[in-house]
């Protein structure tokens, strides 16, 4: 079993047909929802043809067994600007598990894995949001609760809050630089302005 790591971009096609075939299966390209969200699933709104929003510097996690693709996840990241302080911001889009091999851990240890590749990447930290009843997985691969944090997604003028009616949302967070962790209480009961986008509109 191996994991892998690519630019999205330059993962190999045959991986990519695979990790795209996961994806279409769990959020139909006919009828996208809003949010994303399956056994292991966090937030995205992607367009499941072309990819995330090369500015945001997409990175694609998969973890492969014999040449397939067990469980796959997306790193975006972009500039936050929180409190009068910049910060290099990380999250993950896209986390999906192969059906069949679902509740044997794997998409567990590619989200830690994750957690640790975004720990080491210059990153000051890293912040999603994920349903509600998935918090206690995040929360087993490294990640912590951010208690009344709105992440808000899409633009400035056009802004996709993850606290919209409907939504049950929690946001989840890591502090890997010195100036995040001095930072972290000023990320909690806030609402935090990410705007990703209209392609991401909420990683």
């Amino acid at each position: 079993m191996q994991l892998l790591s690519f630019p999205e971009a330059a993962t190999p096609p045959d991986l990519r047909a695979q990790v795209r075939a996961l994806r279409d299966a769990a959020w139909p390209p006919s009828d996208p929802p809003a949010d994303h969200d399956t056994e292991t699933d966090t937030d995205t709104d992607t367009d499941t043809d072309t990819g995330h929003d090369p500015a945001l510097h997409p990175r694609s996690m998969l973890l492969v067994d014999d040449g397939t693709v067990l469980a796959a996840l997306d790193v975006l990241s972009k500039p936050l600007v929180h409190a009068g302080r910049r910060y290099r911001a990380g999250g993950l889009s896209a986390v999906v598990t192969r059906p069949a091999a679902r509740g044997r851990g794997h998409g567990r240890r590619l989200v830690a894995a994750a957690h640790e590749a975004m720990s080491r990447s210059g990153l000051d930290l890293g912040v999603f949001t994920c349903d509600r009843p998935l918090r206690s997985f995040y929360e087993s691969a490294g990640w912590q609760l951010l208690p009344g944090t709105v992440l808000v997604g899409g633009t400035p003028t056009a802004p996709f809050p993850s606290d919209l009616p409907g939504f049950d949302k929690v946001t989840m967070a890591a502090f890997f630089s010195a100036p995040a962790r001095e930072s972290r209480a000023a990320f909690r009961h806030t609402r935090l302005e990410l705007y990703p986008g209209e392609i991401d509109r909420l990683w």
